[in-house]
């Protein structure tokens, strides 16, 4: 079994330990990068997977799992964060995981070690990558909640400065923007959000002096990163015109100043058809994606964005004792546009990638060839606060053999019953329940191929 190496204070224990173990009790060692959407499960689904056959431990940045999908709730006040939230470490260890919050700083594939941010090195003998992306605010001027001027839902923290934010606007409101970049990926979000929005005001009865404006880097209302899932194109232009949303598309924004975002309109065949100077009083913008520092860079195992690069069955091809799965995964767009725009990768996306490692791992392991491909089959629900769309790709990439997208408050009711779901799942640490799997095959939604 591969080790540790730890400080030179923390030495003397572990030299005792390794004396005391006798050879036969060494066992694999599976390293999971990452405790968010697709971590945890994974977490979850390769301990069942391998049982005690290797050793699982999960690093991760902070020791809580917050729910992504619920954020534009947050930014709203729909949600308080500690309704999203669930500690890791009690749930884990019932999982007879080992469990780090510290963070890695970076890993070293050729020497199969992941460097943590408290100087620890740990050993892996496979190491699935789950981290997320990194936030790319820095590549426009003025962009983001950090150093720019416009809020964000990516995190929960993000989510909470944008409720203070909104509670600010509320009080003077003006101009909204939402949408996202040039090179974001995760387009439903955005969508979310400018509903959500609109429903809150509404609701508050100022919404008829809040103009609202939709600005993406994508080439058509709808086209998510994905050339449209069924009739999203028309469902989402409706919806919008219904709310009175005015958009841009192909939109590249160069930069923000407080109160006003500078905006391109990109033509066909690259050049600047349009200027726009959109006037805001609040403004939430998706960022661009790239992979967190801990990888990038490193030849071989990641693309020119620090996106994991892996083959069919969620291996580097370089490095195959490394997985990866979710967002930090490489995936080429599905076609050229003015402006560019990422693939995302949605939650039974992930959660398939999911099942694919731990089955892949459990082959390992006995000593078989890795078989399991992930469908990365799309079910998604875009929730706008009084309704929503709902969209099934099969596969995620065009081109489908099931291409299908629905609206209707029942939108909405699903949301809110997933999240609550999803979160009881994690404070079981279950992957997924016979239930699940049985409505998963009523629908027709597989994860693996075959």
């Amino acid at each position: 079994m591969s080790k540790s190496i730890v400080p030179v204070e923390r030495t003397l224990p572990l030299v005792i330990d390794r004396l005391w173990r006798k050879p036969e009790m060494a066992k694999p060692r599976i390293v999971i990068l990452g405790a968010g959407l697709g971590g945890a499960i994974a977490a979850f689904e390769v301990k069942d997977a391998v049982g005690d056959r290797a050793e699982v431990s999960v690093v991760s940045q902070g020791d809580t799992f917050h729910f992504v999908p619920s954020n534009p709730w947050v930014a709203v006040h729909w949600r308080k964060r500690d309704a999203i939230e669930v500690k890791l470490p009690p749930v884990f260890k019932k999982k007879g995981v080992s469990f780090s919050g510290v963070g890695a700083k970076r890993v070293d594939p050729g020497a199969n070690q992941v460097e943590l941010n408290d100087g620890v090195v740990v050993d892996y003998d496979y190491l699935v990558i789950a981290t997320g992306p990194e936030l790319a605010f820095d590549e426009i001027p003025g962009l983001g909640p950090h150093d720019g001027f416009t809020q964000s839902i990516c995190h929960v923290d993000h989510a909470v400065a944008a409720s203070q934010a909104f509670d600010r606007f509320v009080e003077n409101p003006g101009p909204i923007i939402v949408g996202a970049a040039q090179g974001a990926s995760c387009f439903g979000p955005a969508y979310e959000f400018a509903m959500i929005l609109d429903t809150e005001l509404k609701r508050r009865k100022i919404r008829d002096k809040v103009p609202m404006t939709f600005v993406t880097s994508e080439p058509y209302i709808g086209h998510l990163g994905l050339d449209g899932v069924g009739d999203t194109k028309g469902l989402l232009e409706s919806e919008m015109r219904n709310r009175h949303i005015k958009w841009v598309t192909n939109a590249k924004v160069t930069s923000v100043e407080p109160g006003l975002m500078h905006v391109e309109e990109i033509a066909e065949d690259g050049s600047v058809k349009t200027t726009h100077d959109l006037p805001f009083t609040f403004s939430m913008m998706l960022p661009a994606f790239r992979g967190v520092a801990a990888v990038r860079g490193i030849d071989g195992l990641t693309n020119p964005r620090g996106f994991i690069v892996v083959d069919k069955h969620q291996r580097n091809p370089t490095f195959p004792n490394v997985f990866a799965l979710g967002v930090c995964v490489a995936i080429a767009p599905t076609g050229k546009t003015p402006v560019p725009v990422g693939v995302p990768k949605t939650g039974f996306m992930i959660e398939s990638m999911v099942t694919a490692i731990a089955k892949n791992l459990g082959q390992i392991l006995d000593g078989q060839a890795a078989t399991n491909e992930a469908t990365w089959n799309a079910f998604c629900l875009a929730d706008f606060g009084d309704g929503g769309v709902a969209f099934v790709a099969q596969p995620q990439i065009p081109p489908r053999n099931v291409n299908w997208a629905a609206e209707g408050k029942w939108v909405h009711l699903a949301k809110v019953a997933f999240e609550k779901y999803f979160l009881s799942k994690i404070k079981r640490g279950e992957s997924e329940p016979f239930y699940e799997k049985l409505a998963l095959d009523v629908m027709g939604l597989r994860k693996i191929k075959g």
